[in-house]
């Protein structure tokens, strides 16, 4: 079976990789040549572990091909996974320009059957949406041929993509006819043992599958956030309360972990979009709004503790971060709260140092060019070398590395022995043993 992939990101890649791996045909088409020839050669643009070695092998074995022609690619294949950028507009409605540009070109040059697949995010609706506008490109080319638009939404964690793709929990098929539902059923047959994973449904129940789905993982972190809040009101340890509250099997412990905020590319920009979608409906979403608005303020909660402790003016103070992408596991910046961390101390007079396992070259793209290039921002080359004379230690993304740090090097390096702990990752006793002030989200020291 030969399928088609159309774009190359995290979805597009690990989606048409994971495919190849399993011993399907697949041609991954994007518009960037520069992108397209760099994995030809097996080169990764993003950091994913274990993509790297699908993608070599499987291009050296035959099965995954790259290209920048959608129409030569449909020459070979009925079955087209579009898994292009769905970014969010200025009012935070889901932009599909891209989704929909790729549909036309589908409608331009379709021959026979196919299903298309919507693998994006995409709010409901989107299905009705690249439907018509193929239908209106066969239109205008006299043509009559049937086809069917799929919603196969992912659930891709970064970080843990490959993984998520091969052994699912789940895999949601939205299908209007059993045709194209049976040729999903053939695509996942893999992947796919137990039958109970795969759950056929309609197509806009699959599109707004996907959005709750991202939607109630987001309010957990900002539920445990707003906790975290009144626990540093009330003299409370929040983690005493997670762990309390985790032990409730309706509860559970997976997203109950207070920190400095969500970012990446899928929750923020997904809240906003159901967020839109709602109002669109005349229909106040409250819930929504306020996991949003919590949001954007706990990624500025470690810049309120940083002040409160130094007060408003940072002037001729400097801060250590470790920790640049939005989570562990990852390259990705999109929506970083150390992002917000760092112009935050910038525009406070504050200089930083700054250090990422992976996300170095993404950092250089992402933070102000002008700071990096005055110095008041500087890329360390290592985690230790980021504390050189710092006043203060901010831990933002709680890399392995970071668990277990050499605290006398630490104490070596720093100009003052204080960290603040974005992830609360530490012990606030074991720190204060070490000779540091520790100051949490939530925490008693």
């Amino acid at each position: 079976m030969h399928i088609v992939v159309v774009g190359t990101g995290y979805v597009g890649l690990v989606t048409g990789a994971c495919f190849a791996e399993m011993g399907l045909t697949v041609t991954c088409v994007d518009i960037d040549a520069a992108k397209v020839a760099a994995l030809r050669e097996g080169i990764i643009p993003i950091h994913e572990p274990g993509l790297e070695t699908l993608v070599k092998t499987n291009v050296a074995e035959g099965r995954l091909m790259f290209t920048t022609s959608l129409a030569e690619a449909m020459a070979s294949s009925g079955i087209y996974f579009i898994a292009v950028g769905t970014p969010s507009g200025e009012d935070g409605s889901a932009d599909l320009r891209h989704v929909l540009n790729v549909a036309r070109e589908i409608g331009r040059n379709l021959t026979s059957y196919a299903v298309i697949v919507d693998k994006s995010t995409v709010p409901v609706g989107t299905a009705d949406q690249v439907r018509a506008a193929i239908r209106e490109e066969l239109d205008a080319r006299g043509e009559q041929l049937e086809f069917d638009v799929v919603s196969n939404p992912e659930f891709l964690k970064e970080g843990a993509a490959v993984a998520d793709f091969m052994k699912p929990d789940r895999i949601i098929v939205g299908a209007d006819s059993e045709r194209a539902a049976e040729t999903m059923r053939r695509i996942y047959a893999p992947f796919n043992r137990n039958r109970l994973r795969t759950l056929f449904m309609g197509v806009r129940d699959a599109e707004m599958t996907k959005y709750a789905a991202n939607a109630m993982l987001a309010t957990k972190i900002s539920f445990i956030n707003e906790i975290a809040a009144l626990c540093d009101c009330l003299d409370v340890d929040v983690e005493n309360v997670r762990r309390g509250i985790g032990s409730d099997q309706r509860i559970g412990f997976q997203f109950i972990y207070p920190g400095c905020g969500y970012g990446g590319s899928c929750f923020p920009k997904d809240v906003k979009a159901l967020i839109h979608t709602a109002r669109n409906c005349d229909f106040t979403p409250r819930l929504l709004d306020a996991v949003e608005q919590r949001n954007r303020e706990q990624r500025r909660v470690l810049f309120d503790k940083i002040t409160a402790r130094f007060g408003a003016d940072l002037s001729g103070l400097s801060f250590g971060l470790w920790g640049l992408a939005f989570k562990p596991g990852t390259d990705d910046m999109r929506e970083a709260p150390s992002k917000v961390l760092i112009e935050a101390l910038l525009a406070a007079g504050a200089r930083v140092r700054a250090y990422d396992p992976v996300a170095m070259e993404v950092a250089r793209r992402e933070l102000p060019a002008a700071a990096l290039a005055d110095g008041r921002l500087v890329l360390a080359d290592n985690q230790y070398a980021a504390l050189a004379g710092v006043d203060a230690m901010v831990l933002v993304t709680e890399w392995k590395p970071f668990r277990f740090p050499d605290f006398a090097a630490m104490k070596t390096a720093m100009k003052q022995p204080i960290i603040f702990d974005g992830r609360n990752q530490y012990d606030p006793r074991m720190i204060s043993d070490e000779g540091f002030e520790y100051v949490g989200i939530g925490r008693r020291g």
